[in-house]
């Protein structure tokens, strides 16, 4: 199981790693909704022991991500179109203007840091690896956020992340246009590192887009 790197500060700990990679497969639709899965059945699909694998889903259950099912395990919640419209509105909110406003205030040593991350995207599309996809794409979203130095709007996309669908990424690796869309991280980064607050605005609505777009599938 790919886990999910440290965005910095303290090292996040496994059972955390093992609930960051258990969303990722939520949010890809490697785990669909209504289906029902015990910890030793996760922990077998994933290749970790059963512990963690139990405690990561009573942390994602609290989040409302799954439900408890007694004697069997965990039920994965549905999120409704219009709740899937209402977080990518929101994110749209918060996450265009910020982004466009750091072509004019991001240290360009710390944008270049998150290439390798914009890299790992395009690698993790190219494999059709959808949950290493979707934690690296978290990792790069989140780093280039908190460059705009608010912690509490970090956490806030975040959370909307994490409630998010992406059902469509697996038509998008079958048709080999998954690639296309992860080359648009390092498109935001090119235009961010020329000072183009234009350009980083039109990425970042294009790439927001695919969230209910070519992303959402069915």
């Amino acid at each position: 199981m790919t886990a999910l790197k440290d965005l910095g500060g303290r090292r996040p700990s496994y059972r955390e790693r093992v609930a960051d990679a258990l969303r990722a497969a939520l949010i890809a639709g490697e785990l669909r909704p209504g289906e029902v899965h015990s910890a030793p059945g996760l922990a077998a699909r994933f290749g970790v022991s059963a512990t963690p694998v139990r405690e990561a889903m009573l942390d994602l259950a609290r989040e409302g991500l799954v439900d408890t099912v007694p004697n069997k395990g965990f039920r994965v919640t549905a999120v409704s179109d219009r709740q899937l419209d209402e977080y990518t509105h929101v994110r749209s909110l918060i996450e265009i203007p910020t982004t466009a406003g750091l072509a004019a205030t991001a240290d360009p040593v710390a944008l270049e840091a998150l290439r390798p991350v914009a890299e790992e995207i395009v690698t993790a599309a190219a494999a059709g690896d959808l949950i290493a996809y979707v934690e690296a794409d978290q990792r790069f979203h989140l780093g280039l956020l908190a460059l705009a130095g608010n912690a509490h709007l970090v956490e806030v996309v975040r959370d909307l992340r994490r409630r998010a669908r992406l059902y469509g990424l697996t038509a998008l690796v079958e048709q080999g246009r998954l690639r296309e869309s992860a080359e648009e991280h390092l498109e935001l980064l090119d235009a961010l590192l020329a000072r183009d607050a234009e350009a980083v605005r039109e990425v970042m609505t294009r790439h927001l887009g695919h969230v209910r777009g070519l992303w959402a599938g069915a």
